[in-house]
């Protein structure tokens, strides 16, 4: 497991320091996991909406994922 530094303004600080208050997590590292994990699904979420959304439209992709992926970044 890796250790990161991340600088936070005051406002994201005390939302830090409530959601820890409020029984959301056990301390502000378990805050910072649950909210990337979120983040990470939620992102799932959009991708698989995005590529319905490409269907709907008529754009099908196939082959390699890999370099259909090259091909959007």
């Amino acid at each position: 497991m890796s250790t990161i530094s991340v600088p936070l303004n005051s406002k994201l600080e005390l939302s830090l320091n409530n959601l820890v208050k409020s029984g959301f997590a056990e301390n502000k590292a378990a805050v910072m996991r649950k909210a990337l994990t979120r983040l990470t699904e939620e992102e799932a979420v959009f991708a698989l909406l995005r590529a319905e959304q490409d269907i709907k439209d008529g754009l099908i992709f196939r082959g390699d994922l890999r370099k259909i992926s090259k091909k959007f970044k």
